[in-house]
């Protein structure tokens, strides 16, 4: 049917608009990709030590995904990951999780 890929991101107090704006200027690439079909990046719940965030595509399949993540389109994007000037606005790795759709209801 359908699979999203989800990395949640913990983001420093304050360091949200950085964040964003990361985002913004990156170098998307998906829509070069068989099967991508949406881009979200969500804005979740403030807590204290952080705001949580969340990256999601949603893929026509899981083999698309897959081939997105060993895709020249997908190194390219990723390039500059990390290289950031200063403290980065992300508290420690994203973490991932990956859903096949088994239902829809539209």
């Amino acid at each position: 049917m359908s699979f999203i890929a989800m990395n949640r991101f913990k983001i420093h107090p304050g360091r949200e608009a950085d964040f964003e704006q990361i985002w913004r200027d990156r170098e998307g690439r998906l829509n070069e990709m068989k099967g991508f079909r949406e881009f979200r990046l969500l804005k979740g719940p403030q807590n204290e030590d952080h705001t949580l965030y969340s990256s999601h595509t949603l893929w026509e399949s899981k083999a698309d995904f897959e081939a997105w993540t060993t895709s020249e389109q997908f190194r390219a994007a990723h390039k500059n990951a990390g290289k950031r000037d200063g403290e980065s606005p992300i508290m420690g790795h994203p973490q991932f999780e990956g859903f096949e759709t088994v239902l829809l209801e539209a």
